[in-house]
């Protein structure tokens, strides 16, 4: 299982070298977001009085019994403090369960902030709290909310740059078959890129685990591995690959998202 999942991150990075091409100086594709291309990420926020539209972030699960799982999650971040950005992103999700039918619906809406701490120094890795939650609006929502805080550290070497995440979720377990979309009790996990600046480049891998909210389930880990790639000062795109390997439903999913960076000219100050 070791061996299939290491080919995997290997296929992964390769094709993303192969895909790159040399572009001017663009930065975008350095800030890694949860989900694109993988779960963990950096602790920096996108710019003061920037937009980030994530257009069409797809994830594509398959489970250990065949039943496939869809979610769209188009989200809208913005720069509205200093080294702070708030967010807010509309889950939309499709269960295909065979025989059992198919679902499909809102998710619930997700409304999250992301504050940096610090710049990154010689000694001192960058860190960022950030807290979201995950509000019981649409027919495979939760039938309550869930608030989940977070902690992020970012250190920068020479040749990679090291991802630490710690989430801890709010409130009571859930009851087996409730909907809770990607909650758990808790969620820790580590993560390493590599950037290739004059192609506007990053690779990256991670492993995490996490803890579901439904009491007695077991303790599940995840490894992912994926790129994301800039394809002019506004636009990039990510792919990634991952497996669940142990605990919970294990299987592989597949995520390809889009992202669209601008900025509105009435917010931006006077000068």
């Amino acid at each position: 299982m070791r061996t299939r999942i290491l080919a995997a991150t290997a296929a992964v990075v390769a094709s993303g070298v192969a895909l790159a091409r040399p572009a001017a100086a663009q930065t975008d594709y350095y800030n890694t977001d949860k989900g694109r291309p993988v779960t963990i990420e950096d602790a920096y926020p996108v710019e003061r009085y920037a937009f980030e539209l994530q257009l069409a972030p797809v994830r594509m699960e398959r489970e250990s019994g065949g039943a496939y799982h869809w979610e769209i999650a188009p989200e809208l971040a913005y720069g509205i403090l200093p080294r702070t950005q708030l967010e807010v992103g509309f889950p939309l999700a499709y269960q295909d369960a065979g025989e059992e039918g198919r679902t499909g619906g809102l998710a619930g809406i997700e409304i999250a902030a992301l504050h940096n701490l610090n710049v990154e120094t010689r000694t001192l890795p960058a860190l960022a709290v950030g807290a979201e939650v995950l509000l019981p609006v649409g027919g495979l929502a939760p039938d309550r909310a869930y608030t989940s805080l977070k902690g992020i550290a970012t250190r920068t070497f020479s040749w990679a740059r090291f991802h630490v995440n710690g989430q801890y979720t709010l409130g009571s377990d859930a009851d087996e078959g409730d909907q809770v979309g990607e909650a758990s009790r808790w969620m820790a996990g580590v993560a390493v890129d590599r950037t290739f600046p004059l192609r506007s480049l990053l690779v990256t891998a991670n492993v995490f685990a996490e803890q579901p909210l439904v009491e007695d389930e077991e303790l599940a880990w995840t490894a992912e591995a994926g790129f994301r790639y800039q394809t002019s000062p506004q636009f990039n795109i990510d792919f990634g690959v991952g497996r669940r390997f142990a605990g919970g439903e294990q299987g592989w999913f597949f995520t390809f998202g889009a992202a669209h960076a601008f900025a509105v000219r009435s917010l931006l100050p006077i000068r």
